[in-house]
C-alpha cells in the first residue's frame, strides 16, 4: 500500500520522474526529448537485445528494470508497446497492483484512445493518448526529428493542460483527436506514411531493373516536388498518364509490369483505378477519355469486367474520392512495418509476450514501436 496521498493532476510537480515500459523506437526517444525538457528519466524495460542497446544509447545510465519495478519508480510511465499488446498490458499492470493512484499513464498507440487505459483509471492513473505522428529509426537523430512532429493527443478535459504540456515539452504540436476517430485517424496516418514506404521501395526496385544506377538519386528530386505540390494543392497535384488519360501508356505499364515484376501488377492497377475515380471526380481526367482508361484497367484482369466499366463522366461505384476500393487495417503495423517490441513484460505478468522483431518502423506511428 502507498502511503503517499494521491497528487491531483493541478498539484503535480512540474518536473516529473519518467519511466518506459517496452524499449522499442519511439519510447527511448519520447523520454529522452522528456529529459531534454528537465524531466529525469528513472528506469526502462525491455526484452530483446535491440531494445536494451537502444535503451544504453538513448537513455544512458538509466537502469532496466522489470515493467512493474517501472511504474514502482516513475510519476510519469510511457506505455510504448504495439498496439495489439497494449490492452493485455494495461490490465496485467492493473491487476497485479503495479499502477500507483495519481500516476501519470501515457500510450502511444494511433489506434487507441484513453479508454484502453480504464483499468489502470479505475486504479487511479491519469490517462494520457500521445501519438506522435512520425516514422522512428531507433537512434538519436528521433529525438530531432520530434521537433514541430504534430501528436495525436486524446485525454480527459481535466488532464487536457497536462497532455499539451508534455508535447510541447518534447518538441511537438498537440493535435486533439475524439476518442472514437482514433480508429480513423491512425488508418490514415497508415495510407499515408506506410503504404509511401512500399511504393518508394517498388519504384526504386524497378528502376535498378531497368538499369538505373542510383534509383535512389533519381526519386528524391521527383518525389519530394510530388509530395510538396500534394500537401500545398491536393488532387490538384496529380499529373502523369492515368490523370491524363493516357490509356496506351497504361496498357505499357500493366503488360511490362507482368513481364518483369508481376507481383507489382496488382498494387499498380489498385492505384490506378483510386487515381482515375480522383482525377475524375475533380476535373483532371476529362470524361471521353476516362472510358478507354478505365476498360483498360477492367481488361488487365483485377477488377470489373468490361460490362461492369462506367459511363463516361462517372466514377464506378463505391470508388468515389475517400471511398476505398478495399478497407486497408489501421495497424500496419505500426503494423507499422514497426518494431513490435513486445510489452517487455514479466512472466508472471498476466498479458506477458516476448519482444517482437527488430524490423524498421515505417510508421508514423509511435508504439513499441
Amino acid at each position: 500500500m502507498n502511503p503517499t496521498p494521491p497528487l491531483e493532476a493541478q498539484d503535480r510537480p512540474a518536473r516529473l520522474t519518467v519511466g518506459v515500459v517496452g524499449a522499442g523506437r519511439v519510447g527511448p526517444a519520447l523520454a529522452a526529448a522528456l529529459q531534454l525538457a528537465g524531466h529525469r528519466p528513472v528506469a526502462v524495460s525491455g526484452v530483446s537485445d535491440a531494445s536494451v542497446r537502444r535503451a544504453a544509447e538513448l537513455l544512458p545510465d538509466v537502469p532496466l528494470v522489470t515493467p512493474a519495478e517501472v511504474l514502482a519508480r516513475a510519476d510519469l510511465v510511457l506505455l510504448t508497446v504495439p498496439d495489439d499488446a497494449l490492452a493485455d498490458l494495461v490490465t496485467g499492470l492493473a491487476e497485479t497492483g503495479a499502477v500507483r493512484p495519481g500516476q501519470l499513464l501515457v500510450h502511444t498507440s494511433g489506434r487507441y484512445g484513453t479508454a484502453v487505459l480504464d483499468p489502470a483509471t479505475r486504479a487511479g492513473a491519469l490517462p494520457l493518448a500521445l501519438h506522435p505522428a512520425m516514422t522512428f529509426t531507433g537512434t538519436s537523430v528521433d529525438v530531432q526529428r520530434l521537433a514541430g512532429c504534430s501528436f495525436g493527443v486524446t485525454a480527459p478535459e481535466e488532464l487536457r493542460m497536462a497532455a499539451e504540456a508534455l508535447v510541447i515539452e518534447m518538441g511537438g504540436e498537440p493535435e486533439w483527436i475524439a476518442e472514437s476517430a482514433r480508429p480513423l485517424y491512425h488508418a490514415a496516418l497508415a495510407i499515408g506514411a506506410n503504404h509511401l514506404v512500399t511504393l518508394v521501395a517498388q519504384s526504386m526496385e524497378l528502376l535498378a531493373d531497368a538499369g538505373v544506377r542510383a534509383p535512389d538519386r533519381m526519386l528524391g528530386p521527383l518525389l519530394g516536388a510530388a509530395l510538396d505540390n500534394a500537401l500545398r494543392s491536393g488532387d490538384a497535384a496529380l499529373t502523369g498518364p492515368v490523370a491524363r488519360g493516357d490509356a496506351g501508356t497504361v496498357a505499357a505499364h500493366v503488360a511490362e509490369l507482368r513481364r518483369h515484376s508481376p507481383q507489382s501488377v496488382a498494387g499498380y492497377l489498385a492505384m490506378a483505378r483510386t487515381t482515375a475515380d480522383r482525377a475524375l471526380a475533380h476535373g483532371l481526367l476529362k470524361p471521353e477519355l476516362a472510358e478507354d482508361l478505365l476498360g483498360v484497367l477492367a481488361d488487365a484482369g483485377d477488377g470489373p469486367g468490361p460490362a461492369a466499366r462506367p459511363a463516361p463522366g462517372t466514377a464506378a461505384p463505391g470508388t468515389g474520392p475517400g471511398t476505398p476500393r478495399s478497407p486497408e487495417s489501421p495497424d500496419n503495423p505500426d503494423g507499422r512495418g514497426h518494431d513490435p517490441d513486445g510489452p517487455a513484460q514479466g512472466p508472471d505478468t498476466p498479458g506477458h509476450h516476448p519482444d517482437g522483431p527488430d524490423t524498421p518502423d515505417h510508421g508514423p506511428e509511435g508504439g513499441d514501436r
